[in-house]
């Protein structure tokens, strides 16, 4: 097996990623605008979290969220680099001009600025700068993972969302106890076994679906560069089956 082996085209193939979409947004054709409103929505959470942890302002963080919006949609953030291959990337990047665009203009106008603000730039450790974008970054991948689950639930009947959300608020609990609390939530009996069943197979399908989602941020990603990104967002040991699945079946 090639030592940098590309991520099987069928599982790709399933896929949007995010610079497919960016690459159909060019443009003011409705199918355009419509691929940037998708990748934006898609995003938009990490970038507000991101600017508010930031900022420490939640009037200039949604001020500069909407100024990213309206950037996008317009597509004057068209000069992402796709040979990087991490949107994530030029993600970050952007906002930081914004951050600085922001404090550059609180500088041109000294009496808003409150006592103790950063009047030479708002960076001041630019490793815990990074750290928090990717704490933010690795949230939202988190969120958008059981929003995933939670629909494969309503679509299917499933009760992965269900009992998995179970577990993580009740970690300890043991399986007979598990089965007699959901059984009571959900007003039907569920035996014992078949919730250890169901949540062996939740957190099978929660890691797939983490999987895609950090996968539609690569650009032609091999398993490698997949392992690599899953580590510095931290969400290896969540996806370590998948990977292997996934390395097994490349």
């Amino acid at each position: 097996m090639p030592a940098n082996h590309p991520v099987d085209h069928l599982r790709l193939s399933r896929l949007d990623t995010c610079w497919t979409v960016l690459g159909r947004g060019k443009g003011e054709a409705e199918e355009a605008v419509v691929a940037k409103q998708q990748l934006l929505e898609r995003y938009v959470p990490a970038v507000r979290r991101y600017l508010l942890g930031s900022l420490r302002d939640v009037e200039a963080a949604d001020e500069l969220t909407q100024e990213f919006a309206v950037r996008f949609m317009k597509g004057d953030l068209h000069r992402a680099d796709p040979t990087r291959g991490r949107f994530r990337d030029f993600v970050k990047g952007v906002l930081s001009h914004l951050i600085a665009d922001h404090y550059r203009r609180l500088k041109r106008t000294p009496s808003v600025l409150p006592d103790g603000s950063l009047a030479d730039g708002h960076a001041t450790d630019p490793a815990a700068d990074d750290r928090q974008f990717t704490a933010d970054w690795r949230e939202e991948m988190l969120c958008r993972a059981w929003a995933a689950l939670e629909k494969h639930e309503r679509e299917t009947g499933q009760l992965y969302y269900t009992v998995l959300q179970h577990r993580a608020k009740r970690p300890d609990v043991r399986s007979a106890e598990m089965a007699e609390q959901l059984s009571a939530e959900l007003g039907k009996p569920l035996r014992a076994d078949a919730v250890r069943q169901t949540l062996h197979r939740s957190r099978e399908k929660f890691a797939g679906l983490l999987l895609d989602e950090v996968l539609q941020t690569l650009r032609e990603p091999t398993v490698e560069m997949l392992e690599e990104e899953l580590i510095d967002i931290g969400l290896l040991e969540y996806c370590r089956p998948a990977l292997d699945e996934l390395r097994a079946s490349s």
